[in-house]
């Protein structure tokens, strides 16, 4: 009789369910691909009930159902924190606790009644703590018998960073760092500061670093004041943050900004205004810290388990310059990083942890990894795709096979078309994977201005990845293994990279980020890195074989990918919300599966009320 788990995350940010059957994992999704709310916290009711599809079960073959924290420690946590706070924090007190006396301390009876909403049954609830559930989404799906395992996230209950060890089946965790002394929250901190969301804008601050002028003065005088005043790093990672600076603890914003301010000397940047060269610089500084407190981090986790392999989770692994440098320095010989490494990736883990922990099942022996390429969404059919097309009245050429699919496809990118691709199974975890994306031509000059503010409608510093054949990687980039989950930052081969004009350092941000730095410079970011994600004939075969082509007609091996989405808004999840991004920006070209849509013969754009309910998995 077969076992089936479901693993859930939900409350906080990044909701996510997942379905583990005999401990495979058949199914994950975010519940914002459904709803269409970025960073959905609630319930993941569309995405419970669409793992639980997908897996031909219903809530009554359960054997467990694993939420990804101890809501109870939770709740000590806050109640411990306040208190040793007071009488700092009343107002976030008074806002705050109500919530959870009324609803997330009695999250047992919370989550049955949503539940309920499933159908019938009555599996079995597990709380398995958070950083475990970090842990074991990191260490069961790795390719590797044994691993340290680092977690670095903002905060669960009380640890914010944890080093453990992972032996067959099963997990200890050797160390804890405890709030409020968090790297994560340190970053998020330093994210607000520079005028960008926390819990969403720290890629932004990541990639606004490189702009960064490492020979200024003020970076390492700052990175000084940073480790002077801010935090007390110890020689084995930990850290004590100086709460005089911050006031996440028991406020409702991250730091004290007039105290920020006279540290630093600079204003914090109101969101959406011109970003000068100092929080330029500012990014820098807390990126290279992050970078070093990760190595040190990193060389205690090889010193206390003994292994030669890391294995990573928690948002701060997301950190994907970070995990670059640091397979440079070989700390380890390889490192395997969960691609839903945040929040999401909990629901997964805690699912996991039912299996092997709590039920003590061994592990299967894989060669890479068991994430199934991460694609573990939603897919839909012909059917689906043409009752889009129909729905719009749109046109469309229909390809019978992928050879000349991939031919045009690539013959648009080369024209310098931005173009939708939309196939298969739906990406777990916050990267585009060849599944949901969108592509264009990296060689071309004015791709990434054309992607960030024509189409995404995002800063225009942003960077984009390239998504290149595993079989190029060392062509193209200096990295000898694959990078699947686009988690890697590498630099681009020397022979591809050009050398800067004269005054080049003067420049104003944006003449920076368009003077041509390589023979594919929508991909090549200021310092001549990439965050490269390799693709896979045995994982996605149809994207691999739109690259191939693409190499084979043009002689480049890579493509630029982005995420289906515009700002604000999740990645697309079905074939109508692929349709109405596609309509809704300057994006040229659209693939559903196998027929492919051109901008300049669809009809015009009308908004349809409801929509949404043709795709409801009820």
């Amino acid at each position: 009789m077969q076992s089936a788990i479901l693993g859930i995350s939900a409350f906080y940010h990044d909701s996510a369910a997942t379905l583990l059957v005999d401990g495979d994992i058949v199914a994950a999704a975010q519940e914002e691909r459904f709803t269409r709310k970025k960073h959905d916290a609630s319930f993941p009711g569309n995405a419970a009930k669409y793992v639980l599809r997908e897996g031909g079960l219903s809530l009554n073959d359960l054997d467990a159902v694993a939420f990804y924290d101890k809501p109870y420690l939770k709740f000590e946590r806050l109640l411990e924190t306040y208190n040793g706070f007071a009488p700092k924090g009343l107002s976030s007190f008074l806002s705050s606790i109500p919530v959870w006396i009324k609803e997330k301390l009695f999250m047992r009876k919370m989550l049955n009644e949503e539940l309920a909403q499933l159908g019938s049954g009555s599996p079995k609830l597990l709380f398995p703590e958070h950083h475990l559930s970090h842990a074991a989404s990191a260490f069961y799906p790795s390719p590797f018998k044994e691993a340290a395992i680092l977690t670095v996230d903002g905060v669960g209950e009380w640890a914010t960073t944890t080093i453990g060890k992972g032996t067959g089946k099963d997990i200890s965790i050797l160390k804890e760092l405890h709030f409020p002394h968090s790297l994560g929250l340190l970053y998020s901190a330093f994210t607000a500061f520079c005028g960008f969301r926390v819990n969403s804008g720290e890629y932004k601050l990541m990639g606004l670093a490189p702009y960064g002028n490492p020979d200024a003065a003020r970076v390492p005088e700052w990175k000084q004041a940073i480790l002077d005043e801010l935090i007390d790093l110890r020689p084995d990672g930990s850290m004590l943050l100086n709460m005089d600076y911050f006031s996440y603890a028991t406020g409702l914003t991250m730091c004290h900004a007039r105290k920020w301010e006279r540290l630093f000397g600079i204003p914090q940047r109101q969101p959406e205004t011109d970003i000068s060269q100092e929080y330029m610089d500012l990014a820098l500084a807390i990126q290279q810290i992050t970078e070093e407190i990760v190595f040190i981090l990193a060389k205690t986790a090889r010193e206390l388990t003994g292994c030669d392999k890391l294995v990573m989770a928690g948002g701060v692994a997301l950190n994907c310059v970070a995990n670059g440098k640091l397979l440079r320095r070989k700390v380890f010989d390889d490192i395997w990083i969960q691609p839903a490494a945040g929040d999401a990736g909990g629901a997964l883990g805690a699912a996991l942890a039912a299996w092997h922990i709590w039920q003590g099942r061994d592990r299967t022996a894989v060669p890479s990894d068991s994430m199934h390429g991460s694609y573990l969404g939603p897919e839909f059919d012909e059917r689906d795709i043409l009752h889009t097309a129909r729905r719009h009245n749109a046109p469309f050429t229909q390809y019978d096979n992928i050879d000349d699919l991939t031919a045009a496809v690539s013959d648009l990118l080369a024209d310098g078309k931005a173009v939708g691709w939309f196939q298969g199974r739906m990406e777990y975890g916050p990267r585009a994977l060849g599944n949901r994306s969108i592509l264009g031509d990296p060689r071309h000059p004015e791709m990434q201005k054309k992607l960030n503010l024509k189409i995404k409608y995002r800063e225009g510093f942003r960077p984009f990845a390239p998504s290149v054949m595993e079989e190029e990687i060392s062509t193209w980039f200096d990295l000898d293994r694959p990078s699947p989950y686009m988690l890697l930052v590498a630099p681009v081969a020397r022979d591809k990279c050009y050398s800067l004009p004269e005054g080049y350092d003067d420049q104003e941000m944006y003449e920076r980020l368009y003077t041509l730095r390589s023979s594919i410079p929508a991909v090549t970011h200021v310092d001549y890195s990439a965050r490269i994600q390799s693709v896979s004939k045995k994982t996605n075969p149809r994207y691999w074989e739109l690259i191939k082509t693409f190499n084979q007609r043009y002689g480049c091996g890579l493509v630029v990918n982005t995420s289906f989405n515009v700002r604000g808004e999740p990645i697309v999840c079905t074939p109508e919300d692929a349709y109405a991004c596609f309509m809704r920006t300057e994006m040229d070209n659209l693939v559903l599966g196998d027929c492919l849509f051109d901008k300049t013969c669809q009809p015009e754009w009308k908004e349809t009320e409801d929509w949404r309910k043709i795709f409801e998995l009820d």
